[in-house]
């Protein structure tokens, strides 16, 4: 297993890899085909060879799949996997009904997911989203009994406020937030990166290419069965104000011998050393470019280029749907 820089989640929390292996993309999305299996546990495998131990799931992600797929992939190699798992979400042939963030919710939702990893224990426990239909101290203080019956080691949370991050961290000690983040999505600057610095709370940072929006390859518009028509940003004359920004960033990247998609995760990483990029990947050939962003270096201009092109709001229109 080769070296990777960790980093530690939570104050007295486990040290992970600073690169994240999002497995969502191994699964069907929106309804779509599921990819390949052998290639999507080779790509686990070989993830985890290069030293990246965090894998991220749901137990929504292709109704169960992508816990199934996980359990395969790391039969005989449970130790070298740091298990970060959502709940919560509710979906139905492929299309988003709700949330159920109940306890009695909670607690059926840990056994299955149990049974489909193969383990007795998941390493990160979160909800998906707080919608405050159930009350913080219920949702946490669920998963802080399922710690005490071994069958979660830490607590995480995802797409939620900073004060409901107070709130949640004044429960039980939470480890991770897991939030989307990019040069695209910086919104969570202003008020929830800060309370986590504080709280001395690890940042695992999705859609670093911004549903695929950064890594130069986009063109408008979409072709009309892409899942990405749903999104206000990928939308008309949104589109095409946005793919101009794009092309800063496809320059910059073409002047330092690199790809678009490595100067967001490494803008991604430069943020802070609390900071982990999350990739969603389902291909070995994406792990070298994905490893080789962690070593990139921006001089001050460049960053100061990236930081104008990409200010708060210079993105029109959003990727977060109501559900």
């Amino acid at each position: 297993m080769k070296n990777i820089t960790k980093i530690q989640l939570g104050e007295n929390g486990p040290f992970v890899s600073k690169l994240g292996l999002g497995c969502m993309r191994m699964s069907s999305i929106w309804g779509g085909s599921t990819p390949d299996q052998t290639e999507s546990i080779a790509t686990i495998h070989e993830a985890l060879d290069c030293g990246i131990n965090f894998l991220n799931t749901g137990d929504f992600y292709g109704a169960g799949h992508n816990e199934l797929l996980i359990g395969k992939a790391i039969k005989e190699r449970r130790y070298d996997a740091f298990i970060s798992v959502k709940f919560g979400a509710i979906f139905h042939n492929g299309q988003p009904l709700g949330m159920d963030l109940r306890p009695i919710a909670i607690k059926n939702f840990i056994n299955y997911s149990l049974t489909r990893l193969g383990m007795d224990t998941i390493d990160l426990y979160q909800p998906s989203r707080m919608d405050n239909s159930v009350p913080v101290e219920d949702i946490i203080g669920t998963v802080a009994d399922l710690i005490k019956e071994g069958k979660v080691r830490y607590i995480g949370v995802s797409e939620i406020t900073a004060d409901q991050l107070r709130k949640a961290n004044s429960i039980h000690p939470i480890s991770a937030l897991e939030i989307g983040y990019s040069l695209a999505d910086r919104q969570i600057e202003s008020d929830l990166l800060p309370v986590a610095k504080e709280l001395g709370i690890g940042v695992v940072a999705f859609a670093n290419t911004a549903e695929g929006l950064l890594t130069g390859e986009m063109t408008a518009p979409l072709p009309a069965n892409d899942y990405r028509n749903n999104f206000s940003r990928f939308q008309g004359k949104n589109l095409v104000h946005n793919l101009r920004k794009v092309e800063v960033l496809k320059q910059l990247a073409s002047k330092k011998g690199c790809t678009p998609t490595q100067v967001a995760i490494a803008w991604v990483r430069k943020q802070g050393d609390h900071i982990m990029p999350l990739v969603s990947m389902s291909r070995r050939s994406r792990l070298p470019e994905n490893l080789a962003a962690l070593d990139i270096i921006f001089t001050p201009e460049e960053l100061n280029t990236l930081n104008t092109t990409f200010a708060p709001g210079a993105i029109l229109g959003g990727t977060y749907l109501q559900r």
